[in-house]
């Protein structure tokens, strides 16, 4: 028995050396890009939310930042679709990065609610092109067999290099205030850490500029593939986008607030609360990288629908035990599950459309994801201010109950589902 296990241990580790090796030059090129970005930006998630408490603003600033930053996304989503494909998708990326590092670096020195929700804005711009762009750039840049595997080694990179960005984060502050002779928890600390992350975002967009991309073609760039798209496909658009629509609505009244939920709640400092944070993105990292052969067994939506349903009993737990020790434990194994099935249902969404309609449909689920975190952190953040954390974790476990039951009805239990489209070139 043990040896057979060994063996189908090896089995899947050939297996995914295999898949590995089978990844394009752009494909590289773009996963070097995430570990560089992935760094840069899990620091940034660590340090901002402090940062701007450090200047003497609240909770409720911080979740209508946030609220600023994905209302921005979900706007412009669809013009940033036409765009991403009317600039390309190496152009789009590189611009995306560009301002990106730009408005980090702008938010040290425009330390002002004008400055932070101007900056909020450029970054949903930012972030929408990048998002509307990524899906259909991995599609591209990979052929069938690897195709899941991409997609889930750059989410598990990004979350890896994330859990480096956020040990370093935890530290940063400590050690630009050793070189600035003042408190590790000042603005002025806070300020100096967020600008040597700006510049490091700003190196990610090196490996970008070297890739090779095949022009689209005008059918491709139509701008009435939006609308003649949804029009052909409404239950079938409907059924991928409304689940991931009612998990963005739970996820944006906890996720942008977990490292205060940590200081305020389990009274943690800034370097544990960057260890805890390092840890769970490995977590998810880890998960990431080893779903691909499990999906693959498993079925793609099977995987959604299991490690989302196993995830909400551990969010009970992080939310609402009085242990940190057990808080810390169900956030890393909640990470794992509900993280892990990203990139499995985005190939499956992906595999359902054709070449024409990819960056459309990313542009819908891109819209999907922020119309939650634009309304859901502001009213987060008001009931923090007056009722603390435990409202909206509960508001964030019915939802997520809600959507785990959507995907199954809509594509386990239901043998007619829509099928996939065919898809050219595949």
């Amino acid at each position: 028995m043990g040896n057979k296990s060994l063996d189908s241990v090896r089995g899947v580790i050939g297996e995914y050396a295999v898949n590995l090796r089978a990844f394009t030059p752009n494909a590289r090129l773009f996963l070097v890009n995430v570990v560089i970005t992935g760094i840069a930006m899990g620091g940034f998630h660590l340090l901002f939310n402090f940062y701007v408490l450090s200047l003497g603003f609240d909770e409720a600033l911080l979740g209508n930042l946030i609220t600023t930053n994905n209302l921005t996304a979900l706007i412009v989503a669809l013009p940033m679709g036409y765009l991403g494909d009317l600039l390309g998708r190496k152009r789009s990326l590189i611009i995306a990065g560009v301002l990106i590092s730009l408005s980090v670096i702008v938010m040290v020195y425009w330390q002002q609610e004008q400055g932070f929700y101007a900056m909020s804005v450029v970054i949903g711009f930012a972030q929408s092109l990048a998002a509307v762009t990524m899906a259909p750039f991995l599609m591209e840049s990979s052929h069938e067999k690897e195709r899941t595997y991409l997609f889930s080694f750059s989410a598990g990179l990004q979350m890896a290099m994330a859990s480096v960005g956020n040990w370093l984060g935890g530290y940063l502050p400590t050690w630009v205030s050793m070189a600035q002779g003042t408190s590790h928890t000042s603005s002025s600390a806070y300020a100096g850490a967020l600008l040597i992350i700006g510049l490091v975002a700003g190196l990610g967009v090196l490996p970008l500029a070297f890739m090779r991309m095949v022009k689209l073609g005008k059918f491709e760039r139509s701008i009435f593939a939006p609308l003649t798209y949804a029009a052909r496909h409404p239950i079938l658009l409907s059924r991928l986008i409304l689940p991931m629509l009612i998990i963005s609505i739970g996820a944006g009244l906890i996720m942008p607030f977990m490292n205060v939920f940590y200081r305020v709640v389990h009274h943690q400092p800034d370097p544990v609360i960057g260890v805890l944070f390092a840890w769970g993105s490995l977590a998810m990292g880890i998960g990431l990288l080893i779903a691909p052969p499990i999906a693959e067994r498993m079925g793609k939506i099977q995987f959604v629908v299991v490690t989302q349903g196993l995830s909400i009993p551990f969010l009970v737990l992080l939310g609402f035990s009085p242990l940190f020790w057990m808080s810390a434990a169900a956030y890393y194994v909640r990470l794992a599950l509900m993280n892990m099935s990203g990139p499995i249902y985005q190939t499956f969404v992906m595999e359902r459309v054709d070449s024409a309609a990819r960056a459309t449909v990313a542009s819908l689920v891109s819209m999907s994801w922020n119309f939650g975190w634009a309304f859901s952190p502001t009213i987060s953040g008001w009931m923090q201010v007056r009722y603390g954390f435990a409202l909206p974790f509960l508001g964030t476990l019915i939802l997520y109950t809600i959507s785990t039951g959507l995907y199954w009805a809509f594509f386990w239990r239901e043998k007619g589902s829509p099928a996939p489209l065919p898809i050219p070139g595949d």
